[in-house]
């Protein structure tokens, strides 16, 4: 999954990808309505690839959470929890056991949801690259695919 172009802009709903960047900002595309607009350097954006839910272990990368939420979920949209506070919360305990309950707050819980049914909405939902890494037996981990394919290549030859 690669979050690295999709951004959240404060004080705007939704999620944006990046098309471009200019001498003052970028260019993104609203993924609800797909409009264009520029995002200024002085507006607070962040990147959803560094962004990360606070666990009882450390941190956990937001990738890796919206996968268990679609794990979780058999890839099935959520319900919206605008209202219902302590289900919202039970369902995200229910998904991260983990999770800090002192530092994330349901406004976060509501986001990371909402982010969630957006993605998946624009099929933007999958496996993230550590975890593939982890499953292929053959791939050293960091290597490249190209020099999996190699490697495995050159194993057979001799």
């Amino acid at each position: 999954m690669d979050l690295s172009k999709i951004i959240t802009i404060s004080g705007k709903s939704g999620l944006f990808r990046i098309i471009s960047e200019t001498r003052n900002g970028l260019v993104v595309e609203s993924l609800t309505d797909g409009r264009k607009t520029p995002v200024f350097a002085t507006e607070r954006s962040s990147i959803l690839e560094d962004i990360n839910i606070f666990t009882t272990e450390g941190e956990m990368p937001l990738k890796n959470v919206i996968w268990r939420l679609y794990e979780h979920q058999e890839g099935k949209a959520l319900d919206n929890p605008k209202k219902d506070q302590a289900a919202a919360m039970a369902k995200f305990e229910e998904m991260l056991p983990e999770y800090d309950k002192e530092r994330v707050y349901f406004n976060d819980i509501k986001k990371v949801f909402n982010w969630y049914n957006l993605l998946l909405d624009k099929d933007l939902i999958s496996k993230p690259e550590e975890e593939e890494e982890k499953t292929d037996g053959d791939k050293e981990p960091g290597q490249a695919p190209e020099a999996a394919k190699e490697k495995e290549k050159k194993d057979q030859d001799q």
